[in-house]
């Protein structure tokens, strides 16, 4: 089964085709990154015209690079949320409208399901079960993971996400958007020693996070080093830069390997934007292997928003027969346990 993945959350337009008995055949991904770039974030109705310019191109790119035609696609994955809902209704009617035209089966896809089994694309995937961290703009959340559909929640940023606290970050730094990457680029000429950050709610229990105190701290240290121009000089900017994201990776190491122990499992899975952070793909690995515990992440172009994530999640539930019905449907936001087990009468 040929599924075309479609995905339209935020501000990058994604798409791929999936093939259940040849695996990924083709993707491409459209960002909007320079849209958006003058405002220092996302704008919602930008982003839905973008994709409405790009979706349809993007499509037909896919198709052409497997030599297909849109005939041979034997059903539709949309992304229906979470997400931003002018830009989830582009891909979700734009999905739907072309399986109905070409009389095949349709299903939304939980945009973080997509993330969390984005590693399943790659030769070694995990086993089920594990526990996953899914860390991005929007998210920061520990899954246990018995299974696709079998999903409990362990805990979640109870305030600004981590990906969101790096993009405040850079702001307060005065980087370009988007500010994740720009903070981690400046963090490696940081001196690590000069300046220590709090590892937010990792001195108590549980498996929760919280990124607004550590984004006050930041600021208040911009503050205290600022010179005539507002900003604090190039080093302490990468003294600064260093410390934050020394803190943030720290607490998603700590809280990771305590999650772990928790559920009695060796097995973890990053997935996200900031999983593409080296300095945390690092700490993780080193911080797991003393435990005997292993992490496993997707490829770096599918850590960020794309289709081959969601042509993925989409085929397994279509291959489960979870199709969905005519009307469209999308959910701005969307609670991961809400979805059904690929096991019937589960």
């Amino acid at each position: 089964m040929r599924v075309l993945g479609i995905e339209t959350s935020c501000d990058e337009t994604g798409v791929a085709l999936y093939d259940t008995d040849k695996g990924l055949l083709s993707h491409r991904l459209y960002s909007q990154i320079k849209v958006h770039a003058e405002y220092g974030g996302v704008v919602p109705e930008l982003a839905s015209r973008d994709h409405v310019r790009k979706t349809l191109p993007l499509i037909q790119e896919v198709l052409d690079d497997c030599g297909l035609s849109k005939g041979d696609i034997d059903a539709v994955a949309y992304t229906a949320g979470p997400g931003l809902v002018g830009a989830l209704m582009v891909g979700a009617c734009s999905g739907r409208a072309m399986a109905y035209a070409l009389g095949v089966p349709a299903v939304g896809v939980h945009h973080m399901e997509g993330h969390l089994l984005a590693p399943m694309l790659e030769d070694q995937p995990p086993e089920f079960p594990f526990v996953a961290l899914l860390v991005s703009g929007g998210h920061t959340q520990l899954v246990e993971v018995d299974g696709i559909g079998q999903y409990k929640l362990l805990g979640e940023s109870l305030d600004d996400a981590a990906g969101e606290a790096f993009d405040k970050a850079a702001k307060m730094l005065d980087l370009d958007y988007p500010g994740g990457p720009q903070v981690a680029k400046l963090a490696e000429q940081g001196d690590p020693e000069r300046f220590t950050f709090p590892r937010p709610m990792t001195d108590r229990p549980g498996l929760d996070f919280s990124f607004s105190g550590l984004k006050t701290f930041t600021l208040n240290t911009v503050a205290a080093h600022k010179q005539a121009d507002g900003l604090p000089d190039d080093q302490t900017c990468a003294d600064i830069a260093c410390a934050f994201q020394e803190a943030v990776v720290d607490t998603l190491v700590i809280k990771c390997r305590r999650a772990l122990q928790q559920c009695n499992m060796k097995t973890l899975v990053i997935a996200g934007g900031v999983s593409a952070n080296q300095r945390l793909r690092e700490k993780l690995e080193s911080a797991l292997a003393k435990i005997g515990a292993k992490v496993f992440y997707a490829r770096h172009e599918f850590c960020t928003d794309n289709g081959a994530m969601i042509a993925y999640a989409g085929a397994q539930r279509l291959l489960a027969e979870q199709g969905e019905a005519l009307p469209v449907h999308v959910k701005p936001r969307w609670n991961l346990e809400e979805l059904p087990s690929l096991t019937a009468g589960e």
